[in-house]
């Protein structure tokens, strides 16, 4: 499919509403689409995606600004109509071939008129795309700009249901506003959110990112991270059993050990394939990681650091430790410390980490584990979001099937 944005700015121009367009046509160039942005400021910041630029789009332009001065007031001053009409054909030709148009706030903010009328009037008509106008804030429902607004077009413009466009908003509460101000049934109103990019938000390197990809670790609720060794007083099989039990109060929780085999005793190797097997045997194949399976030697510092980021909380139930890094590693990324009760750690920990007994009960652990996790609003509010609010599935459940519908459409009427 051909898709084009609209905005008044697009990136390296820094804004909100910037970023979700650079965001979705990222990932709509990832699945596949011809992409290009429409904006009156930026540049080409992707080089699968066109950059198109269209100055009279700008909510800064001179002489818009000249004609909002006088709309503000509630007369359409002389320049008002061959803006319009000048904005009709850019928007023709910076469009010419495109199958959908995505507007971005151009339908809903006052902040340029004569580019939501030219829109307005392009709407529906023979080879024009198929429109659908993306509203992140309402100019009718924001008592800010109630004073710059009046009866009559084009200002009706703005609290209009246009024919044919698919009406999109970022939230349920501007779906609710969007819906009363339009007069429409609410499910006539989509609601697509926002989302994070987490491999910048984080500044994943590219092996974790890779990692995160190849494991579906975004998908875990909670995370549990043990970064050490595979050896046998690192007591990983406690943390396995302990995983098992966890799973059935939470289904969706996982465990990634980071470290490669003790490079110093050949029995290493013995004790990882009790480990894997004991891992089949628990059903654990799909959430108990070991990244030595993945990655030869060890991984970098930056790596393991990315984990502690990720992670929702240490799990250490190591039977021997001399120092116990991993626990000043948690403390500095603002983990949670679930740990063996053994001098070294407890020394760290103090009375700011949870302890166990290496030797504890796998079902009471789990037991404590839910408890304190889910009774932890930081935790649980990460592992909410974390499923539903990366960019990758805010595309995969909601713009990806909007697009696909539109396609669908299309072909049904062709």
């Amino acid at each position: 499919m051909d898709i084009a944005l609209l905005h008044y700015a697009a990136p390296p121009v820094v804004g909100g509403v910037e970023s979700v367009l650079a965001q979705q046509a990222r990932l709509m160039a990832e699945a596949g689409h011809r992409v290009r942005i429409v904006a009156a400021r930026g540049a080409q910041t992707d080089p699968r995606i066109d950059f198109i630029p269209l100055p009279l789009a700008d909510s800064r332009h001179p002489d818009v600004l000249a004609v909002k001065a006088e709309l503000d007031r509630g007369t359409a001053p002389a320049g008002y109509a061959p803006l319009v009409d000048a904005l009709m054909a850019g928007l023709c030709s910076a469009t010419a071939n495109a199958e959908v148009l995505i507007a971005h706030n151009v339908c809903s903010l006052n902040k340029n008129l004569a580019l939501t009328d030219a829109l307005h009037r392009l709407n529906g008509r023979p080879g024009f795309p198929r429109l659908i106008v993306w509203h992140h804030d309402l100019a009718w429902t924001t008592p800010r700009y109630r004073a710059e607004l009046h009866a009559g077009l084009p200002w009706d413009l703005l609290r209009t249901a246009w024919p044919g466009a698919t009406q999109v908003v970022v939230s349920e509460m501007r779906r609710r506003e969007l819906a009363e101000l339009m007069g429409l049934p609410s499910a006539a109103v989509r609601v697509i959110p926002n989302g994070v990019d987490l491999d910048a938000f984080y500044k994943l390197e590219a092996p974790t990112r890779a990692l995160v990809r190849r494991l579906g670790l975004l998908e875990a609720a909670p995370l549990l991270l043990l970064p050490v060794r595979i050896t046998p007083r690192k007591n990983i099989e406690l943390a396995l059993r302990t995983l098992a039990h966890l799973r059935r109060r939470l289904p969706e929780a996982a465990l990634v050990v980071t470290g490669p085999l003790g490079p110093h005793n050949l029995a290493n190797h013995a004790y990882f394939q009790r480990l894997t097997t004991l891992r089949a045997e628990l059903g654990l194949e799909t959430s108990a990681h070991f990244l030595a399976e993945l990655v030869d030697g060890y991984l970098p510092d930056a790596v393991i650091a990315d984990f502690y980021r990720l992670a929702d909380a240490l799990f250490l139930p190591s039977r021997e430790e001399g120092f116990g890094l991993p626990l000043l590693e948690a403390a500095f990324s603002h983990l949670p410390v679930f740990c063996a009760d053994i001098p070294p750690l407890r020394e760290l920990g103090g009375a700011e980490a949870e302890y166990f007994s290496p030797d504890a009960d796998p079902a009471e652990l789990a037991a404590r584990l839910a408890e304190r996790l889910t009774a932890h609003a930081p935790t649980r509010l990460a592992a909410r979001l974390r499923r539903g609010f990366t960019w990758e599935q805010v595309y995969a459940r909601h713009l990806g099937p909007l697009l696909g519908s539109l396609a669908g459409a299309g072909e049904a009427q062709s």
